[in-house]
């Protein structure tokens, strides 16, 4: 509960009982008399008055007049695919190997003679009251992106945030998650974060955060690197924390099980300890395959083209189950599945080593010159393309729905030319600091 945000909103229509209503609140969620709900209602109301209109340009902020919510952001559609190429576009060139212009999962840069893998995941949203569970699927997601970029991960670190009431076992939960599957995979959780979210502004036991991972490797294999004639291998996939949410949502607790392993881990770890000739690789995570079709063509400019009836053939059946009971389309969620692009002629020694592995492959696809990506599903194509939002896999979801609820080009408009001021502005400030440091 944003004490904080639900002031500044009262103010700003000049609410009369705002005081009383954050009283109300506070009263509700801290179980504290009105006396003290008063006092603390106050001191909220004092910091939002002093903090509503702040002066300065460095605290100008012009509204795009899109929310979040409304472009789908997080909700691994069209919008956020969109937004990814917004926030690289403010970040600028930044002359690594591999930046956020590529649509990568990882960033690359090379240091003492190899190169230096990064990435970080957030924890899934829903699983805020399974702490133990957040931690796992996050950890894993983390290292996924460090083996697709064919790095070996060397380190693991967290940042954790829990709201003012969240009980201290939620915290110690959640880093053993983070640090089971490490122990798994011999990866150490070796530093992080913890802070409460927002302060005392914030109250609730809402938990959130993410975990990044570190790896080095001598060579790369980044999205951009597909290429006309190659060969798209997938392993077998049960879903990481997209499906866990969606078990437990909808009262499917036993499928939850069923997400608890690490074989992903396992047969990453054999590919890249190994030396295979793989063009590129990808985890399909939420968006899924879907999603990551459409990045890859659009970033190395290729067409991309599957069979469904194979894909479908690698999701878990107890998994495939529940999401063909529940009319979750598979296809647009995370199925923690690895996609390895490759030439033909490497692709059956690359099935073999992920086999050995105990972990099941096939081919599903193959890359083509042209653009997009197509679904064929016996002699039939199948629109392939990503929704505005993935596959609605929660109650909560299937009532917003996927698709846009304002129009998608006026939003994209609106966003494009908040990313200009962002660039403005961060141009100024880069100018304005850099002039303050040279003077004598």
């Amino acid at each position: 509960m944003d004490l904080e945000g639900f002031a500044k909103r009262g103010l700003k229509r000049e609410d009369p009982q705002v005081a009383d209503k954050l009283a109300a609140l506070i009263m509700e969620a801290k179980g504290v008399g009105r006396q003290r709900a008063d006092v603390l209602a106050a001191a909220v109301l004092e910091e939002a008055r002093a903090t509503l209109n702040p002066r300065g340009e460095i605290f100008q902020l012009v509204p795009s007049g899109v929310t979040m919510g409304d472009f789908g952001v997080g909700s691994r559609g069209l919008g956020d695919f969109y937004m990814h190429t917004k926030i690289a576009e403010v970040i600028g060139r930044t002359g690594a190997v591999v930046d956020s212009s590529e649509l990568d999962d990882s960033g690359v840069v090379r240091a003492g003679g190899q190169f230096i893998v990064l990435t970080v995941d957030g924890m899934h949203s829903r699983l805020s009251d399974y702490p133990f569970l957040a931690g796992f699927h996050v950890t894993r997601a983390a290292l996924r992106d460090i083996y697709v970029m064919g790095a070996q991960p060397v380190a693991l670190f967290s940042d954790v945030h829990m709201a003012d009431d969240g009980d201290i076992s939620r915290l110690l939960d959640h880093i053993a998650g983070i640090a089971t599957v490490g122990e798994l995979v011999d990866v150490p959780l070796i530093t992080g974060s913890t802070l409460r979210i927002g302060g005392d502004m914030v109250i609730g036991d809402r938990l959130t955060g993410c975990v990044g991972a570190v790896g080095v490797a001598q060579s790369i294999t980044p999205r951009r690197d597909a290429a006309p004639g190659d060969v798209i291998l997938m392993t077998e996939g049960a879903g990481g924390g997209t499906i866990c949410a969606a078990a437990l949502y909808y009262g499917r607790h036993e499928v939850v099980e069923e997400t608890q392993n690490v074989k992903f881990l396992d047969a990453a770890r054999a590919l890249v300890s190994e030396e295979h000739e793989i063009h590129a690789m990808t985890d399909v995570t939420n968006g899924g395959i879907r999603g990551d079709a459409k990045e890859i063509a659009h970033t190395a400019g290729v067409k991309l083209i599957f069979e469904e009836e194979r894909l479908s053939g690698l999701v878990n059946q107890r998994v495939m189950e529940m999401l063909e009971d529940l009319q979750i389309d598979y296809l647009g969620v995370s199925i923690d599945a690895l996609l390895i692009i490759a030439p033909e002629e490497a692709a059956g020694e690359i099935a073999r080593t992920i086999r050995r592995a105990g972990v099941a492959i096939d081919q599903v696809g193959c890359v083509k010159a042209g653009s997009g990506a197509e679904l064929h599903a016996g002699s039939e194509i199948r629109d392939f393309s990503p929704r505005f939002r993935e596959s609605a896999y929660t109650p909560i979801k299937k009532a917003i729905g996927e698709e846009a609820g304002r129009d998608f080009d006026q939003m994209r408009s609106l966003v494009d030319a908040a990313a200009a001021r962002s660039v403005a502005k961060k141009a100024r400030f880069v100018e304005k600091i850099d002039a303050m440091r040279r003077l004598p």
